[in-house]
């Protein structure tokens, strides 16, 4: 068993739970492979940033990327988010969840004239606009509405978040905003476009961010910013810091989101914009923690490099591992017996891919049959899987307290096939 577990999962009677159910159960009940979700991880984390912006004119947008489950979704609507959406797609799953259109942002660098339509006419809070380009498509789409649409530019500003470089959004040889140096004449000509209504500035520097050095770096650049934008008389609302918090998924040390808050509200005190309103996009923080994979070991195969236990979840469920190299926690669900040896094994799944792996040199003691839970799974793996090798994704369940409710049901090869038509 993991030395420390996430909010929401402890360790009873030899075996792991998640608040007042056992997984060994959910897993007998529900089959392999399956997500399961703490509801109350996920209230707490919420909490967290709540108590860090208390007291502040703020709306907290969660970056539904990270994990776009309607009844997750619906969960952190309930408690009072607005969502962060990046497509058409999923500005219908916001929706569906019942959010307030007001309290949806759009941002991402490829809107669509369709999805910019269908967000002016459901009346979206803003778009974070990502380019000079997509600013004057975007007010063209607007006027031809008989609309005007609120909109923030998301500046590039150049700061190192320190994290993996796939997802790092923040420096000037990412896609991703507008170079700083060009923010300044971008607001002026937003201004003037008689579709546009200018209602903020955005940044957003990357994700898994452990410290809080690039957050107070990129809102003194914001703030910058902000002052040389208004000297030209254009009003700034609110200013849109992003998200991007990391989480421990191996001995990280990520700073709690209030403690954050705390800090970066200092600063934003101190430079005198303390009485602004505040938008972030939290993603990963708020769910990455509050899931986990069930998997269940097929095979164990011994070798003479190496040992390699073959669990039934795939890169197509977990693509995190191939895809950044990234690490999980793997544990055993059930304590093992005590003539089980402990042997360092790759997890690897059935996929036809040598990247088909969920963790190397995993010192464990397992049997075919037993249970593993890959911890800290929820976020960017559901919403990330794939049907690769005709895999049907996995169910999905959500507990709270003692209540089980599966939010997903397993797809069946049918579901895979039903929208294909064969040839006549």
């Amino acid at each position: 068993m993991p030395t420390q577990l996430p909010d929401g999962f402890t360790e009873r009677d030899q075996q792991l739970w998640v608040e007042g159910v056992s997984l060994q159960a959910l897993a007998q009940t529900h089959g392999t492979p399956l997500f399961v979700y703490s509801q109350a991880a996920i209230i707490n984390a919420l909490a967290a940033y709540q108590r860090g912006l208390y007291g502040r004119r703020h709306l907290i947008c969660y970056a539904m990327k990270a994990n776009s489950s309607l009844a997750i979704l619906q969960t952190l609507v309930r408690a009072g988010c607005g969502l962060d959406i990046v497509s058409g797609g999923e500005l219908e799953r916001a929706l569906r969840a019942g959010v307030e259109p007001s309290k949806v942002i759009f941002s991402g660098v490829g809107k669509t004239r369709t999805e910019m339509r269908r967000a002016l006419d459901v009346g979206i809070g803003c778009f974070n606009v990502e380019s000079v380009a997509e600013l004057e498509v975007l007010g063209d789409v607007a006027q031809g509405m008989g609309l005007r649409a609120p909109v923030s530019l998301r500046v590039n500003p150049n700061v190192d978040a320190q994290t993996h470089p796939y997802i790092s959004t923040g420096l000037k040889d990412n896609k991703f905003g507008i170079a700083h140096e060009d923010v300044v004449g971008a607001y002026q000509r937003a201004a003037a476009h008689p579709g546009l209504r200018v209602v903020g500035i955005d940044c957003h520097i990357g994700s898994q961010i452990t410290q809080a050095a690039p957050y107070l770096d990129a809102m003194d650049r914001m703030l910058d910013l902000v002052q040389a934008i208004e000297a030209c008389g254009i009003a700034i609302e609110h200013i849109d810091f992003g998200g991007g918090l990391g989480i421990d998924y191996h001995g990280d040390t990520p700073p709690s989101a209030d403690a954050l808050w705390q800090a970066l509200l200092a600063k934003l005190d101190a430079r005198g914009y303390g009485e602004r309103t505040i938008c972030i996009e939290p993603g990963r923080s708020l769910v990455g923690n509050a899931g986990v994979c069930l998997t269940e070991v097929l095979y164990l195969k011994p070798g003479e490099h190496k040992n390699f236990c073959i669990v039934d979840a795939a890169m197509n469920d977990l693509p995190r591992p191939a895809l950044y190299q990234a690490y999980h926690q793997i544990v055993p669900v059930q304590t093992p017996k005590a003539d089980t040896p402990a042997l360092t094994w790759d997890v690897v799944g059935p996929v036809c891919e040598s990247g088909d792996w969920l963790g190397r040199d995993r010192e464990l003691a397992v049997r075919p049959g037993d249970c593993l839970a890959v911890m800290s799974a929820g976020a960017y793996c559901m919403s990330m899987a794939s049907n690769y090798n005709t895999r049907g994704r996995a169910a999905e369940v959500l507990v709270a307290g003692e209540r089980v409710q599966v939010i997903r049901e397993r797809e069946s090869a049918e579901d895979l096939m039903r929208s294909e038509r064969p040839l006549s």
